[in-house]
């Protein structure tokens, strides 16, 4: 890359959500980042405004993190009004700057949900994912020796349909994303990956019915096929696991005695 091609460090306005609790109104504030590498992740840009907002004995920006290599789930906020930021298929912490340009105004705000309570700046409450998963994101099964690979035979399309489903990370972008707040894509996709196989089918129906009920009572909206939850998703999880979901609602309240 010659010189001419090389990127400048940017400079951008920053339009923050901050809200020191749950109970306390908030408020977007205005922040100046400078001299940002194109190189840096979004996170390694709020950490360098943080350091200043830390030199002139401010409150940092409060934000969830983990791993910042797009596998935990942990990060995630509203960048311009698209969770994750504006590339598709790409969590918040693998968001370059590269991707914005300098003067760029940017507004970063918390997920919005009902199910979802404010703790602090960019920080929510996603407990009530793991909320989800108790209600029947597992198998029950003998623990042991592990078995052979090939004792059960899963056709490969099944299996792959089974992993893809899997690839959900529960960061909440999703519940984001909808107008509704709606959790049906995590769900669906946690229900399609047991679903999909012999080791999830004992308890399907159980499964269903119960993630489906805890899921109105934490508060999450209703699906209305908006597809904003596939767009935004980073894991690009496909809608055909909401199909999958009510399938297996439907099948539970007609032929099993789960329901009745």
């Amino acid at each position: 890359m010659t010189n001419s091609e090389t990127k400048k460090d940017i400079n951008l306005t920053l339009k923050v959500w901050r809200q020191k609790g749950p109970d306390v109104k908030g408020k977007l504030e205005t922040y100046q980042a400078k001299n940002i590498s194109t190189d840096m992740s979004f996170l390694e840009m709020i950490d360098v405004v943080n350091e200043d907002l830390i030199l002139e004995g401010k409150d940092p920006i409060a934000f969830d993190h983990d791993c910042r290599e797009g596998i935990c789930g942990m990060c995630g906020c509203v960048v311009d009004g698209r969770a994750h930021g504006p590339e598709q298929g790409t969590t918040l912490c693998q968001l370059h700057m590269r991707h914005f340009s300098n003067n760029d105004v940017v507004v970063v705000e918390p997920w919005r949900s009902r199910a979802f309570k404010v703790i602090k700046d960019l920080v929510v409450d996603r407990s009530p994912l793991d909320k989800l998963i108790q209600a029947g994101g597992f198998i029950s099964a003998n623990v042991g020796g592990a078995p052979d690979a090939n004792a059960i035979p899963i056709p490969h399309d099944t299996a792959e349909l089974s992993m893809d489903a899997a690839a959900c990370i529960g960061c909440g972008a999703c519940v984001a994303s909808c107008p509704n707040a709606s959790a049906m894509l995590f769900v669906g996709a946690k229900i399609s990956q047991l679903a999909l196989l012999p080791q999830g089918k004992p308890e399907a129906a159980k499964r269903a019915i119960s993630m489906v009920k805890t899921m109105d009572e934490l508060g999450f909206g209703n699906c209305t096929n908006e597809a904003e939850c596939e767009a935004d998703c980073p894991k690009e999880i496909s809608i055909t696991n909401i199909a999958r979901l009510n399938r297996e609602f439907l099948k539970a309240g007609l032929f099993s005695t789960v329901a009745k």
